[in-house]
C-alpha cells in the first residue's frame, strides 16, 4: 500500500471549487478519483481564467491526480451507465444544489439500494435540510452570511471578503473529513451513509474566538484590521523599509521581545506585565513598540527576532512565497507537465506522512480523456459497445 487511500474508488460528480477541492485531497492521498463531466462543456471552472495554451489554470490547480470521463446524465443510456458505475465505487461526491440528483433519479435513496456500502457525500451552500436548503450559493454569498466578512477588514472600514474562497475551501476540507470518517465506520460495520456538508455551516464552525467573544460580551465583534482581538502585540509593525508581522503569544515571548527591542523596562511594568494588561493598555503600548520597530529594516528584525525565538515573518506577496526556502523545501510548489498547457506550477500536498506520503502524480485531465479506458477497465465494455454508446451521444 504505497498511499494511504490506495484502493478507495471515488466517483467525482463535482464542479467549480468546494467539491473538486474535497476530491483533490482524496486523490492526493491515493484514492482513484474519476471525475464525471458534462459532454462538451465539462466542469464550469474549465471556463475560468487565467488560461495557459487554452487550458484553465484555475481548473488545473484543483483537479490534479484525477481521471476525466464525460457522461450525459440526462439521457436514459447515460443514466443507466451511471448506475452500472456506481456499483464499482466506494464513494460518490457531488456539490449540486440539493434536489438536483433526486430530479435525475440518482439521489442517495436510489443509489444506496444499488450499493448499500456506498458513501454519498454532498457539499452544498446551505445543506440538505433547513429553510435555505434549495437556494444556490457561491463563496462570496456564504462569506457574507457566515459572519466572516463582518470581522474582516480595517478598523472602521467596510466588511471585507477574505481573499481565497474560504467558504468553498473549508467546505471541501470538511467534506473530505466526513468521507474519511464514513470510510472508517464502513470498514467496521460494512454500512455506507450520507455525508451532508453545508458551506454556511462550515463558516460558522471556523468563527472560533469571534463566536466566543459574542457570547461572552453580548456584542458582535467588528473588523480589527491586522491586530489580534485578544493577544498583544500580535500584528504587523512598520520597519525602516517595510513591514513585519509579530506574534507575541505569551508572557515568556513578551520578555524575549522586549529584550531584543531594548525596552526591558516594560517587562515588569504593571501596565504590560500580562497579556490581559497589555490588551487593556494597548493604545499606550503600541506607539512604544512602533517607535523601536521603525528603527531597523524588515530583514534585520526578522533575523534578530527569529534568533531570539519570537514568532515573526515578512508579509510575502505570492512571488516571494513561491521562493521561500521553507515552502520549497517541503515541496509546496510543484512543477508538473500538462498535455496541452505544458509545464505548469501548482501547490503541493500539505499533509506530510512518514509511511504513505501523498503526491501530485498526474496533471489535471483533459475533458473526457479517460472515458474509453474507464469503460473498458471498470465495466468491461468492448470497443464495439463503446462505439454504439458514442453514437447515442452520451459522451
Amino acid at each position: 500500500m504505497d498511499l494511504s487511500l490506495s484502493g478507495l474508488k471515488v466517483l467525482d460528480m463535482t464542479r467549480v471549487l468546494a467539491g473538486p477541492y474535497c476530491t483533490m485531497v482524496l486523490a492526493d492521498l491515493g484514492a482513484d478519483v474519476i471525475k464525471i463531466e458534462a459532454p462538451v462543456k465539462g466542469d464550469d471552472s474549465r471556463q475560468f481564467g487565467p488560461y495557459v495554451n487554452g487550458e484553465s489554470a484555475y481548473f488545473m490547480s484543483i483537479n490534479r491526480n484525477k481521471r476525466s470521463m464525460t457522461l450525459n446524465l440526462k439521457s436514459p443510456s447515460g443514466k443507466a451507465l451511471f448506475l452500472e458505475l456506481i456499483q464499482q465505487f466506494d464513494v460518490v461526491v457531488e456539490n449540486f444544489r440539493p434536489g438536483t440528483m433526486e430530479k435525475l433519479g440518482l439521489g442517495y435513496d436510489v443509489l444506496k439500494e444499488i450499493n448499500p456500502s456506498l458513501i454519498y457525500a454532498a457539499s452544498s451552500g446551505f445543506g440538505h435540510t433547513g429553510p435555505y436548503s434549495t437556494r444556490p450559493a457561491y463563496d462570496g454569498v456564504v462569506q457574507a452570511m457566515g459572519g466572516i466578512m463582518s470581522i474582516t477588514g480595517q478598523v472602521g472600514g467596510k466588511p471585507t471578503r477574505v481573499g481565497p474562497s474560504i467558504g468553498d475551501i473549508t467546505a471541501g476540507l470538511f467534506t473530505a473529513i466526513g468521507v474519511l470518517a464514513a470510510v472508517n465506520y464502513r470498514n467496521v460495520t460494512g454500512k455506507g451513509q450520507k455525508v451532508d456538508v453545508a458551506m454556511l455551516d462550515c463558516q460558522v464552525a471556523i468563527l472560533e474566538n469571534a463566536m466566543a467573544r459574542y457570547f461572552a460580551t453580548g456584542k458582535s465583534p467588528k473588523p480589527a484590521g491586522n491586530k489580534h482581538a485578544s493577544i498583544v502585540p500580535f500584528e504587523p509593525f512598520d520597519t525602516s523599509d517595510g513591514e513585519i508581522m509579530v506574534a507575541v503569544g505569551n508572557d515568556g515571548l513578551w520578555k524575549k521581545f522586549c529584550t531584543e527591542l531594548g525596552i526591558q523596562e516594560l517587562i515588569e511594568d504593571e501596565r504590560f506585565i500580562t497579556n490581559p494588561k497589555r490588551l487593556e493598555n494597548y493604545e499606550t503600548l503600541r506607539p512604544m513598540i512602533a517607535e523601536k520597530m521603525a528603527s531597523e529594516s524588515t530583514a534585520t528584525w526578522y533575523k534578530r527576532l527569529t534568533d531570539a525565538g519570537v514568532p515573526c515573518g515578512p508579509i510575502n506577496n505570492i512571488e516571494m512565497l513561491t521562493k521561500d526556502e521553507q515552502v520549497t523545501s517541503r515541496d509546496m510548489i510543484v512543477e508538473i507537465e500538462h498535455k496541452i498547457a505544458g509545464v505548469t506550477h501548482i501547490p503541493g500536498v500539505p499533509i506530510k506522512m512518514s509511511e504513505t506520503q501523498g503526491a501530485v502524480r498526474k496533471a489535471a485531465p483533459i475533458l473526457g480523456e479517460d472515458t474509453t479506458e474507464i469503460l473498458k477497465s471498470l465495466l468491461g465494455k468492448t470497443q464495439e459497445e463503446i462505439d454504439a454508446l458514442v453514437a447515442e451521444g452520451i459522451f
